[in-house]
């Protein structure tokens, strides 16, 4: 039996991705007609059931989110779609932005539509240039064929997409860092509360999610709630879009069902990563992208779920599987993800400015045999603690946590360069 599905990515690579004909040609709009039918509670109704978990990263309950928003009588409402896709080893919205755009779009009007908003919006991620125009285009063809713009499909409701272009900062991935950034302000994270439900987007009420999260919209709809979890996990419905990467033999973005396959399926099976390349044993993976946990060759056989992962002490994050083989060293591969940190940081606390550098500093010498004492390793420990602990946003708390996963699995590796002296000790 097949682990791979196409709930999501049915058409992807296969259609003119702006075509709207095309995209109804692989059922592209079906969600969409049956949403206008329904009352807005019932549409919510059917992401509840469905259990959809936040894709870009939280796992936040989407059904959740948007009751919440649901029940907020202030107006207007905005629909904003994070598409600022900066965590690496992560590259699966990206298919979906580039060959699924009317997928994509097709969700963002449904939401549109249950909060009465006029306006959406899809803040790309900077890079993704090519993307950005392409995504205008398709955005014009939607309203061409009346499912975007004025009485969409003759129901008296009106709704428009503007696309916003990142400048490639990392830190705007947080939803509240990304609005400001759409406000033309600092892209830097707000103090909560309040909520963006309650005071998003130019203060109004806003729902944020990621490109996966309203792919999965039209979907679940069509499918209705009960249906689309029953393809996956019993806490988490519906399928994953992953992104193998590194020493993968197979690299690319795969859809598999929640809790039906195994990180061992996921990395080795022949129809997903097939394995390591040039033949070379598995060390460790990254999972969720750097800010995700690192796991062992042990945790292999652990069911790719949301509640499975976090059992383990790992997590589905972004989506991302980066495979590392046995050549790789673990202190300089933390020292790149440190690197990332310090230079994505945007300055606004001290523990996560300030501790990234600091953790940098120690894994430099940890590096050079003889460099590092047992102090060094006490205050690796200390500033894992307190990076976690303090940080004003997710990044800054989330720095450490593939480090303090690493020193789970490879605390040896940590420990091989330090001096051991009682004059090194003491000192």
């Amino acid at each position: 039996m097949s682990k791979l599905k196409t709930l999501i990515s049915e058409g992807a690579g296969k259609i003119n991705p702006i075509s709207v004909s095309d995209y109804i040609g692989v059922g592209g709009y079906e969600g969409l007609k049956k949403a206008v039918t329904m009352t807005p509670e019932q549409v919510i109704g059917e992401v509840k059931k469905a259990k959809l978990l936040g894709r870009g990263g939280a796992a936040y309950p989407s059904g959740s989110k948007w009751e919440h928003l649901l029940h907020i009588p202030e107006t207007p409402k905005y629909i904003v779609c994070n598409a600022d896709e900066g965590e690496p080893g992560t590259f699966k919205d990206k298919v979906i932005l580039g060959q699924l755009p009317l997928k994509l779009i097709e969700g963002i009007t449904i939401a549109g539509f249950v909060f009465g908003a006029k306006a959406g919006y899809i803040y790309v991620r900077g890079e993704y240039r090519k993307i950005q125009k392409q995504l205008i285009q398709a955005i014009e063809n939607a309203k061409k064929a009346n499912y975007l713009g004025d009485n969409i499909l003759g129901k008296g409701f009106n709704f428009d997409i503007h696309i916003i272009s990142g400048a490639g900062a990392y830190v705007c991935g947080e939803n509240s860092a990304l609005l400001n950034s759409t406000e033309g302000k600092v892209g830097r994270p707000r103090i909560k509360p309040p909520h963006l439900a309650e005071v998003g987007l130019f203060l109004q009420p806003t729902l944020v999610n990621n490109v996966e999260s309203l792919a999965s919209v039209p979907a679940i709809v069509l499918l209705g709630g009960e249906q689309f979890l029953k393809i996956g996990h019993p806490d988490s419905g519906g399928t994953k879009l992953i992104c193998l990467s590194t020493h993968s033999a197979k690299p690319g973005v795969y859809e598999i069902p929640l809790g039906q396959v195994t990180l061992r399926d996921a990395i080795f099976d022949p129809e997903l990563g097939g394995g390591l390349k040039n033949g070379k044993q598995l060390k460790f993976f990254h999972l969720g992208g750097q800010s995700g946990p690192i796991g062992s060759p042990a945790q292999l056989d652990t069911p790719y779920s949301y509640t499975d992962l976090r059992k383990a002490g790992l997590s589905v994050g972004s989506g991302a599987i980066v495979v590392l083989d046995e050549t790789v060293s673990i202190i300089e591969y933390l020292k790149g993800v440190t690197e990332f940190f310090i230079h994505e940081s945007c300055g606004k606390c001290v523990p996560c400015r300030e501790g990234n550098k600091q953790l940098y500093a120690i894994l430099e010498k940890l590096s050079v045999p003889g460099a590092a004492t047992a102090a060094d390793l006490a205050n690796l420990r200390r500033l894992v603690t307190t990076m976690t602990a303090a940080s004003f946003c997710g990044l800054g708390q989330s720095a450490a946590v593939a480090l303090n996963t690493a020193w789970k699995h490879f605390k040896d590796e940590f420990e091989a360069n330090v001096n051991k002296t009682p004059a090194a000790a003491a000192a």
